[in-house]
């Protein structure tokens, strides 16, 4: 699906999402418009989704970081989908298989404010939740080849 310079260019972009076109024109060895049309046909393709930018949370004081396993009562998955979604401190949550619906990432600054999310959830869902203690393993891509 994709070639070697379209790989070069994501794994650019993956750590400088920034770079100017005429910068990654260069590292890659194309003129910018032969880059911009490559980054056109990727973003068509849905192979780039987004241009973004990576915060650490911690600056904004989120020192706390839990993962939460949520089983919905009876009746009530698309009640608790809702409440998650409309929860800003849940920022990651997977619909999954298996015993659990879902499976979010919560940041938070607080053991209280941390409460106080499992509370409400605790009226539609069964949760089990576990404080993340270091990430040997940040959000990244798998394999491009």
């Amino acid at each position: 699906m994709l070639d070697e310079l379209d790989r070069t260019i994501i794994e650019i972009l993956v750590d400088d999402a920034r770079i100017s076109l005429k910068e990654l024109s260069q590292k890659v060895g194309l003129s910018s418009p032969s880059v911009s049309e490559r980054l056109r046909r990727l973003e068509e393709k849905k192979v780039i989704r987004a241009f973004t930018v990576d915060i650490d949370p911690q600056t904004l004081g989120y020192n706390l970081t839990a993962i939460v396993r949520v089983r919905p009562l009876p009746g009530m998955i698309h009640i608790v989908e809702k409440l998650i979604q409309e929860t800003p401190e849940i920022t990651e949550c997977d619909k999954v298989t298996g015993d659990d619906c879902f499976i979010g990432k919560l940041q938070f600054r607080t053991m209280q404010q941390l409460d106080g999310i499992l509370d409400r959830l605790a009226e539609k869902a069964e949760t089990n939740t576990a404080i993340v203690k270091s990430s040997p393993v940040k959000r990244r891509l798998p394999p491009l080849a």
